[in-house]
């Protein structure tokens, strides 16, 4: 393409040089001699003036008197009736330029001058103009290299940046050049970079998202099938495999709670729920586990409240709270159930160190962990309790209590403690 643009810029320089020196060459040639002619004309009828004015005043008319009077390189003849011709300089040979006067007193006057003086003048007028062209040319070609690098290298950036899109890379470079044609494209490649890094940002979110909700219920399938294989009491079996079951279901919805936020965060599919089923559920899945870890998990509270949200998601939180809990707390869990104004809350708190008092609220940032854990799991906690109206904060840094806040369906029973 430079060459393109240079050889294009060179071959319009040119054309233009051509019909335009051509036009300057042929009246230049012109006006040197019309000028020439009019200069012998001149000199001719300045000397039959100084010639009359001395044949008047009795005076004798000789080649040295007129000698001085003649330009140089130019050729005089006087011829007077009754005289020998008087001649001034030397007559040229070859092409002359030539003009012829008449005095009054009958004398003829002719000036001659070598054609070769005009055609020297001609020649270095056509040299000027040659160099002048030279020099047109000259600058056009620099002018092309110029425009043709300025024009190239913007053209070549933006292919390297497509190129870095196509390559996985999706950052902006948010360069511009000066030319508005060029500077549109810049946009729309920085346009088309955000929008895939916004992408690809959330389909890694998805992906983070996914494996870590996953492993919660996953771990909690996987202690149920590990009590059926550890017992050979039917009625444990049958009562373990429908626990089961219903944890294959929060499963997938958890699974699809996933997907549906990737799709649009905003669009909640919140219900009016028994919140005593879902806090009395995830104590049954937890208390094997917390056993297990020489711990206990107790409920309390107000009982018989109806929430607005998604079990499944309000599951989940509750879920990675108390798996929070049993990773990084000590002592017995407590799960308590409030109501504060319209709102419903679920406390979950320990005996252990808590949050670090340089994490304070900073826990619910993706990446943030005072344990050495992917920092994800109280963030997506925390997306979920949004995405139906919620909001999961932490009230106490030590001992820890996270509590999760959910809108109140309706005013019910008088708080009752109970413990698991």
């Amino acid at each position: 393409m430079r060459r393109r643009l240079i050889n294009s810029t060179l071959a319009v320089v040119l054309v233009v040089i051509a019909v335009f020196g051509i036009s300057l060459v042929i009246v230049e040639t012109r006006t040197i001699e019309s000028s020439a002619q009019e200069s012998v004309d001149s000199e001719a009828v300045r000397l039959v003036s100084i010639v009359d004015s001395r044949l008047l005043g009795g005076e004798r008319v000789s080649a040295p008197v007129l000698n001085n009077q003649i330009t140089p390189n130019r050729y005089a003849r006087i011829e007077m009736p009754g005289e020998a011709p008087v001649e001034v300089g030397t007559r040229p040979s070859g092409d002359v330029i030539e003009a012829t006067e008449r005095g009054e007193e009958g004398e003829t006057v002719v000036v001659q001058e070598p054609a070769s003086t005009v055609s020297g003048e001609i020649g270095r007028t056509l040299l000027i103009i040659l160099a002048v062209a030279l020099l047109a040319v000259v600058a056009a070609v620099l002018l092309a290299v110029r425009q043709a690098r300025r024009l190239t290298a913007p053209l070549t950036d933006l292919a390297e940046t497509a190129e870095r899109l196509g390559s996985g890379d999706p950052r902006p470079r948010h360069r511009r050049y000066g030319v508005p044609e060029l500077d549109r494209v810049a946009d729309v490649l920085d346009a088309s970079a955000e929008r895939i890094g916004r992408m690809l940002t959330a389909e890694r979110r998805l992906a983070a998202d996914a494996s870590h909700q996953l492993r919660t219920p996953l771990t909690a399938l996987t202690m149920r099938l590990e009590e059926i294989t550890a017992t050979d009491d039917p009625a444990t079996v049958k009562d373990e495999a429908s626990i089961a079951l219903g944890q294959v279901e929060r499963l997938t919805d958890v699974v699809q709670r996933l997907l549906t936020n990737s799709r649009d965060p905003h669009s909640g599919s919140a219900v009016g729920f028994d919140l005593d089923e879902v806090v009395k559920q995830q104590i049954e899945e937890w208390r094997p586990a917390y056993r297990n870890a020489g711990r206990i998990i107790v409920g309390s509270g107000r009982k018989g409240l109806r929430a607005v949200g998604t079990p499944g998601a309000v599951a989940q939180v509750l879920a990675t709270l108390i798996e929070n809990s049993l990773m990084h707390g000590a002592g017995p869990v407590a799960i308590r159930t409030r109501v504060t104004g319209n709102q419903v809350v679920v406390e979950v708190t320990d005996e252990g160190r808590g949050v670090p008092p340089d994490l304070g609220s900073r826990v619910f940032e993706r990446t943030v962990s005072g344990r050495n854990s992917t920092g994800l799991g109280l963030a997506v906690a925390r997306d979920l309790a949004e995405a139906d109206g919620g909001r999961l904060e932490l009230l106490q840094q030590r001992p820890p209590v996270f509590a999760l806040f959910l809108s109140r369906e309706a005013v019910q029973p008088d708080e009752i403690t109970s413990s698991g």
